[in-house]
């Protein structure tokens, strides 16, 4: 079969997702720059991307996902957990929930003390601040001129009172920004929202309004089958579009933003990896890096829910008639119920007192997850539940990303071994028991009913952790299998450039040596903003 060949761009991107749009604006900023973005998806043109309330919908298409397994998972009962990735412009920011947190202060210094220089907490203040369009308008700790728009949760209709209420009087802090001096406690959420009620993600934010350059081009539904090495060079990137296989070269350097799962395979792909494990897929190692693949760090998820004592959850909004007015009203104004997220408050917290930053997360819904249309004698309402989404935040746990086999259509083995570390089960299990105390607490508790998973009766350590066992995910957020440090086992360096291969680059999630302790997108996000500077010689210092 002939392969087609194309030539003369200084940069070769492959993925559009939440870093590789950055890169693909901020390099073609210079109009002497030729930058080719590769994307194994397409455009994200479904009107539900945009809705923000949908994203449920987007997270499930599977014209929108990558629709990965993990293998039967050792601590979780061998259960197979879905792990969606977006597959479409925009990558996983055009499909998840929106939330808006970097992590706290000390997951950035934890990182530069792992040897990754310059990444420090106020290394990356700057690129988080660049980055955003805060509500909050611009400060110390906030950006008022950047792509991505920061809005706050409308809370009308989300019963935010009295969970902060309660939440104080259990003894957390309030805390009217989680992003400035106080990082933890109770707050009102934020989302990625634009002023329209459009999602703000990382292709509407940044690849869109880089399409008129004529210095970018970007193929869509290509899928990357290996970057080309020449003299330990990365010169290119070979990948199917549409039946058609082709070669695109670069001159300066390649750059691969795929996420936690694509970059780590595509590199093994690419013969740079554990030479044993690439040998056993029929491959030849180019370069003998360990610690591609491993590292694999993830939020253990598990969900908390109870009866609500009186008919007061979202559930009335989406009665089928109100729906209809809601997403009226979304659609010409971008405002009401539809433009933002089900959540109550973003709950950061510590579940014992000597620790120094939170280790639990609550994702607090005044619905029930299983939440649909209804209308009275066409189908009948669900029974009206408040859901708590517990998160650890700091697991001990690592996992690996395997190759299936030498064919890149193959989707990787992904094995997240969360739990394996016994102190893992013990965070959660604080966490939920935390959970039943503070919805138990007045005012909330005057509102929370019996508790229906996992039960009053399920209290013993023994008992909880074979709910979690049973029941727990994920919170969507991998990182770290292209491990950035200084140590043997890290995959790049502190600025992002693979061990042994020169002109490659990982700029994504996989590059995060553990996991920041919130919603891993905005710091994806800073690290396409930073990888743009480092890879032009500038500082934002």
């Amino acid at each position: 079969m002939p392969i087609k060949s194309d030539a003369g761009f200084d940069f070769i991107i492959v993925g559009a997702g939440s870093a590789g749009c950055v890169l693909a604006n901020r390099l073609t900023e210079d109009p002497g720059c030729k930058v080719l973005l590769i994307e194994a998806g397409g455009r994200d043109s479904h009107p539900l991307t945009r809705m923000p309330l949908a994203f449920l919908h987007t997270i499930r298409n599977p014209t929108m996902n990558w629709g990965y397994l993990t293998e039967p998972e050792p601590n979780l009962n061998r259960r197979c957990v879905p792990v969606p990735r977006g597959r479409v412009w925009g990558g996983s920011s055009t499909i998840n929930g929106m939330f808006y947190m970097r992590g706290h202060s000390h997951d950035f210094d934890g990182w530069r003390s792992m040897g990754c220089d310059g990444w420090g907490y106020k290394d990356v203040l700057p690129y988080f601040k660049r980055m955003e369009t805060s509500w909050r308008g611009e400060g110390p700790f906030h950006g008022g001129g950047g792509p991505i728009h920061v809005a706050p949760i409308d809370t009308a209709y989300l019963l935010h009172e009295p969970l902060m209420a309660a939440g104080q009087a259990a003894g957390y802090p309030v805390s009217a920004d989680l992003h400035g001096p106080n990082e933890e406690g109770f707050a009102r959420g934020e989302l990625t929202v634009d002023p329209q009620g459009r999602r703000a993600s990382s292709s509407r934010a940044y690849l869109y309004p880089s399409l008129h350059r004529s210095n970018l081009t970007v193929h869509s539904h290509a899928l990357a089958t290996r970057v080309l090495i020449e003299k330990m060079r990365a010169v290119g990137v070979e990948y199917w579009q549409r039946a058609e296989l082709r070669r695109s070269y670069a001159d300066a350097e390649v750059i691969l933003c795929g996420g936690a799962y694509n970059s780590p395979q595509l590199l093994m792909l690419s013969g740079i990896g554990p030479a044993d494990h690439l040998r056993e897929s029929g491959l030849t190692a180019v370069v003998d890096l360990p610690g591609v693949g491993r590292n694999l760090s993830e939020h253990p998820y598990t969900m908390v829910e109870f009866a609500a004592t009186k008919p007061v959850t979202f559930l009335n909004e989406l009665r089928l008639d109100r729906a209809l007015r809601h997403a009226a009203h979304w659609a010409l104004f971008g405002a009401g119920p539809f433009a933002t997220q089900i959540n109550s408050c973003n709950a950061v917290i510590r579940t014992l007192p000597d620790l120094t930053q939170p280790n639990i997360q609550l994702m607090c819904n005044p619905v029930r997850m299983d939440a649909n249309l209804w209308f009275p004698g066409f189908c009948e309402r669900k029974a009206h539940v408040f859901a708590v989404g517990v998160v650890q935040l700091h697991p001990r746990s690592r996992g690996w990303v395997k190759l299936r086999s030498a064919n890149p259509a193959d989707a990787p083995r992904i094995t997240l071994n969360i739990f394996a570390d016994t102190a893992d089960f013990a965070d959660m299990r604080s966490g939920i028991r935390e959970a039943r105390r503070i919805y138990r607490t007045a005012p909330q508790g005057d509102l929370t009913g019996e508790e229906i998973s996992p039960g009053a009766a399920v209290d013993s350590d023994s008992e909880l952790d074979a709910f979690i066992r049973a029941t727990a995910t994920t919170a969507q957020h991998p990182v770290g299998t292209c491990s950035m440090g200084a140590g043997a086992d890290s995959v790049v360096d502190a600025q992002l450039r693979v061990r042994g291969v020169e002109g490659l680059r990982v700029a994504d999630a996989s590059v995060m040596p553990t996991v920041p302790g919130g919603n891993t997108n905005a710091a994806c996000i800073m690290v396409g903003e930073k990888a743009s500077d480092l890879i032009r010689n500038r500082s934002l210092m």
